[in-house]
């Protein structure tokens, strides 16, 4: 009999991980940038109306907000992943593996493993029994 079972994958960090997320994270911070640019805008002709435009503005404001939540969360990021050393193990996410069973094997404390990826090709299969 065949059962799914959850697999972790790690990433190591190496140079080309690290420039490659680096990149990614530049890129999301100047997009946010340019909505948030975007949404003054909108906001500041918005103000410029009537009454039902003033709500709109408080509208705007709220989005400008939580752009501005997540560029906080990006240079977050950003000066975690300068600090990170090279060599460290990064749970990257959790994949389902099919496992065959029998009549006769433990069941609990079977666990799916690890598997450990380096710069895009897997370097190791750790299994846990």
């Amino acid at each position: 009999m065949h059962i799914l079972q959850t697999v972790s994958v790690v990433q190591v960090v190496t140079e080309s991980l690290k420039q490659s997320r680096m990149n990614a994270y530049e890129q999301q911070k100047r997009r946010l940038e340019r909505e948030t640019a975007q949404l003054l805008f909108e906001k500041k002709k918005a103000e410029r109306g009537g009454s039902k435009r003033a709500e709109a503005a408080g509208r705007y404001q709220m989005e400008i907000d939580q752009r501005h939540e997540k560029l906080e969360m990006v240079e977050f990021q950003i000066s975690q992943l300068k600090g990170l050393p090279l060599g460290t193990e990064l749970k990257e996410r959790d994949i389902q593996s099919i496992v065959e069973v029998k009549p006769g094997d433990r069941f609990y404390g079977k666990t799916g493993g690890t598997i450990v990826v380096k710069d895009s090709v897997i370097v190791e299969i750790r299994t846990e029994e």
